[in-house]
């Protein structure tokens, strides 16, 4: 696959974007000690959708190619996460999402939403904004708009 790295990037909480279209999408759902995972990647076309542009990976890879990649990296973050290696999948996560400061504006319900600047994560993961007078407001659900 020959993408140049920076055209890929984490979108909070659950997107990611190439060159700035949705190309895939994850979900967490934890039950007790378990965790069920599912995800979604435009491997073959992408859907036309009202809201925001998709990408697609098809002149890259096929989806025969990308299932060894995907299992093989999927697999050592795994180890990563049962290592309790928390610290470090944060790590990785944000070298790989927007830039601290970034302005996002983030819908946290139905006719809600926020503005701000990319202030990181906090220790669970969820979004820090900073607001416009300097507060930061924590964010555990809502659709991040760039």
């Amino acid at each position: 696959m020959a993408l140049p790295a920076q055209a890929l990037m984490l979108k909070w909480p659950n997107d990611l974007m190439l060159l700035g279209k949705k190309l895939g999408g994850i979900l967490l759902e934890r039950s007790g000690d378990r965790v069920a995972i599912g995800f979604g990647l435009n491997l073959a076309s992408a859907p036309v959708l009202d809201d925001r542009q998709a990408a697609t990976l098809a002149a890259a890879t096929t989806p025969e190619a990308f299932a060894p990649l995907l299992a093989a990296s999927f697999a050592r973050l795994l180890e990563m996460w049962r290592e309790d290696s928390t610290a470090v999948l944060a790590q990785a996560w944000l070298a790989r999402a927007h830039l601290p400061g970034t302005r996002l504006t983030v819908h946290t319900g139905q006719d809600e939403t926020l503005s701000g600047r990319f202030a990181g994560l906090a220790p669970d993961g969820a979004l820090r904004l900073m607001l416009d007078d300097g507060m930061i407001e924590v964010i555990r659900a809502g659709d991040v708009q760039l």
